[in-house]
């Protein structure tokens, strides 16, 4: 059985939080089982880009005040870190209110700009990573994701927050090497094994549905979720949002290279009833995940081109930023500006695309959706 501990939180109060996450530590057996004296502990938050707290794309700063202080009471020496989409660390830090928490509580910024090569035996599709240095240096990670929305992956979980242990322009590359989904999750699963964080701290208090992991909508959700099993973790949280844990690849492939159950009957939920925080309303995709392989030639490429979901940029939100050009992974990138009006939405090269949805993403205005291709809406199939 894996044990997963979930506590009713409906504010950002500090003490409300404090005291959530101390009964969830409580219900697992303590602080002190998971992290000793003296360790050098990383905490992991989601930092995606530089966002404001209630923009909801990162992990809140009450959350993460609340972990850095159950774990300064086991005596452990703790970093935290992570690598944003662009914009560097520091910056996304301070924004999103972790850097003064941790400058009042003496928690250093771990090295996630620098990394190193290493080789994983055990991995099942990807054994070569580049991990920042400050994801090795350290003795033992508590993960601190954010529950949101994931145009690729359905969900931003537990094992996809240490997708940021890769540093910076480096993740770009597996999204042009692995643009199917599914590869991409199996990526994700043998990077997590790697790392094997000891402990998953999920801040849902405030949610993100709809367009995430950016440009979504916040949504309250009003729990916070701990587990040292994040299959587990991510598998109730998909019912806590109504969807199929077996559309969620992470989950799928998880479970199967052993990171962990999600299998409800093999699930112990511990604390507050998860039924009254249930939301079916939650506005995620709940249909299975088509798979895309790019440059596929003849009528079955032209039949996988139809079904998948398009990015589309929504013009009357578009400020011209660029920022979805710059961080396309492609080379011929698949978007460009066309001619002289630098404030007018880039365009599409679809043939260039390879649907890794890096460009909605990251987009600061929330201006790209991914449009479904009439075939598929003929057809009334999946969901990608």
């Amino acid at each position: 059985m894996a044990d997963v501990a979930i506590m009713e939180c409906r504010s950002y109060d500090d003490d409300e939080v404090k005291n959530a996450v101390e009964k969830g530590f409580a219900l697992l057996g303590g602080a002190g089982k998971f992290v000793g004296a003296g360790e050098k502990i990383l905490l992991k938050p989601n930092l995606l880009v530089a966002e404001k707290p209630e923009k909801c794309v990162t992990t809140h700063p009450s959350v993460f005040r609340a972990v850095v202080e159950v774990m300064l009471s086991t005596g452990a020496e703790l970093s935290y870190g992570d690598s944003p989409a662009f914009g560097g660390m520091a910056k996304a830090a301070r924004k999103a209110g972790l850097a003064e928490i941790a400058l009042e509580l003496k928690v250093k910024a771990a090295d996630f700009k620098n990394g190193k090569e290493i080789f994983f035996e055990q991995g099942v599709q990807n054994r070569k990573f580049v991990i920042a240095e400050g994801a090795l240096e350290c003795d033992g990670i508590i993960s601190l994701p954010k529950l949101k929305t994931h145009a690729l992956e359905r969900l931003t979980g537990s094992i996809k927050n240490q997708f940021g242990c890769v540093p910076g322009v480096l993740k770009g590359e597996f999204h042009v090497k692995l643009p199917d989904a599914h590869q991409f999750g199996r990526m994700l699963v043998d990077l997590n094994n790697y790392l094997k964080p000891r402990l998953y701290v999920m801040d849902g208090v405030l949610a993100m549905e709809g367009n995430g992991p950016r440009g979504g909508k916040p949504r309250a959700m009003n729990v916070i979720l701990i587990s040292s099993d994040p299959v587990a973790l991510d598998a109730t949280v998909c019912r806590l949002v109504g969807l199929n844990p077996e559309y969620v690849p992470t989950i799928k492939y998880g479970c199967e290279s052993g990171a962990g159950v999600y299998i409800e009957e093999e699930i112990r939920l511990l604390g507050d009833d998860i039924k009254p925080l249930k939301c079916n309303t939650f506005d995620i995709r709940k249909k299975p995940i088509r798979s895309f392989q790019p440059g596929r030639k003849g009528l079955r490429g032209v039949i996988n081109d139809q079904l998948v979901s398009k990015p589309r940029i929504v013009a009357e939100l578009c400020n011209g930023c660029a920022t979805c050009v710059s961080m396309c992974p492609v080379q011929p990138r698949a978007l460009s500006q066309k001619g002289e009006d630098k404030e007018a939405p880039p365009v599409y090269d679809y043939n260039e695309c390879i649907r890794c949805y890096c460009c909605q993403e990251v987009c600061p205005e929330g201006a790209i959706e991914l449009s479904k291709p009439l075939l598929r809406r003929v057809l009334g199939l999946f969901n990608r």
